[in-house]
């Protein structure tokens, strides 16, 4: 008697396969143990320790802290599940924090949540489940996945509110293959239901907000922190090149930035330009953000090349809207054509790749924005 394709896509018994599910100590994750659990799935759950943070992170809106670690405790032993907590600090200041601090120090406009993902969630965890003999590795994350002859690919969430495929573009083909995300087909009000029902106590926690180790958003004083030399005053200049006023360092500033810049102007002025080799920003009106050509680097392709039709759509920003584009890949880089205007577009950002398909919004990889 053959066994039929389980709920994550495997042939084999729910009571037959252990997974570990990725527990940040949210509602989201907590509520795929608890589903992962009720289906019968053996379930350990992993933590992960990533910085030891200060009492301004603590107060904050912020994932993986030392309550979210209590939290997933305490939601493992309600559902009577493995714990474990790996102490990963060091890598995610190597891998996650340092590039982050360096891409800022370069006039980029950084995102450490991709970095995260690529070099410490989906590495070193992917292989701590491996060794654990695990048959998949189960995330709370808010994507669609589609798993047949054992090859996974991803889609945009059913609620595009709380899509995070754009995080995820930097995924290698084998952890794709490996991860599984049963939160894509709900909407947030659903995983809440859920963890209500699942009796969980992190069922109306509140969603984590801000960069986890950065404290309220506040960017600057991370870079003060690690970095404290690179707060160099230098030159505003305008669109002709002329010294218009003097800034306290480019980590200040982000490309379409209004705030801050405190030269005075009858129109309101913007980021257009960071160069760093020089310690200068240029400023000018806001129709010089427009852009409709960039250059990616560090392209990541997870389909095959039959999903790249002649357009495709992009995405710029984890909240912004699919733009229809035109692609053309070489090697890894790729030139992006929108075929509409866009705003404040920054080296440093993602450039994700979708195609419609009968399943929804498919992701076909990714790079960096060079310029």
């Amino acid at each position: 008697m053959s066994t039929k394709i389980n709920s994550i896509g495997l042939k084999k018994d729910p009571k037959d396969t252990t997974i570990v599910v990725a527990m940040s100590g949210g509602v989201d994750s907590s509520t795929v143990a608890g589903l992962m659990k009720k289906e019968g799935y053996n379930v350990i759950g992993i933590t992960l320790k990533l910085y030891d943070e200060s009492k301004e992170v603590a107060r904050s809106k912020q994932c993986c802290s030392g309550q979210d670690i209590m939290d997933a405790k305490r939601v493992a032993h309600k559902l009577n599940i493995e714990h474990k907590v790996l102490y990963f600090q060091n890598k995610f200041k190597e891998g996650v924090i340092d590039n982050f601090v360096d891409s800022y120090l370069k006039g980029e406009t950084p995102i450490p949540c991709i970095q995260c993902n690529k070099t410490v969630k989906f590495n070193d965890l992917f292989e701590e489940a491996k060794n654990l003999k695990a048959d998949a590795l189960v995330t709370g994350h808010y994507v669609k996945s589609i798993t047949k002859n054992n090859k996974t690919e991803m889609y945009r969430a059913i609620d595009e509110n709380r899509d995070q495929s754009y995080f995820l573009f930097n995924t290698s083909r084998e952890q794709l293959n490996y991860l599984r995300f049963p939160l894509g087909g709900l909407l947030k009000k659903e995983t809440r239901e859920i963890a209500k029902n699942l009796e969980l106590n992190v069922a109306d926690k509140p969603d984590s907000q801000d960069i986890c180790f950065v404290p309220n958003g506040d960017y600057v004083s991370v870079i003060k922190k690690f970095r404290p030399e690179s707060f160099k005053k230098g030159n505003i200049r305008n669109l002709d090149g002329k010294v218009i006023g003097v800034h306290e360092g480019i980590v200040n500033f982000t490309i379409g930035q209004r705030k801050g810049i405190r030269v005075p102007d009858k129109n309101p002025l913007y980021v257009i330009e960071i160069n760093s080799d020089k310690n200068e920003i240029t400023v000018g009106p806001k129709k010089k953000l427009v852009k409709r050509k960039i250059q990616l680097r560090d392209i990541n392709i997870l389909t095959n090349k039959e999903d790249f039709k002649e357009e495709i759509f992009v995405k710029i920003r984890s909240t912004g809207k699919l733009i229809k584009s035109k692609l053309s890949l070489s090697n890894n880089m790729a030139n992006v054509e929108l075929l509409e205007d866009e705003y404040g577009i920054s080296p440093g950002q993602a450039c994700v790749f979708y195609n419609k398909d009968l399943d929804g919004d498919k992701i076909l990889g990714g790079g960096w924005i060079a310029n």
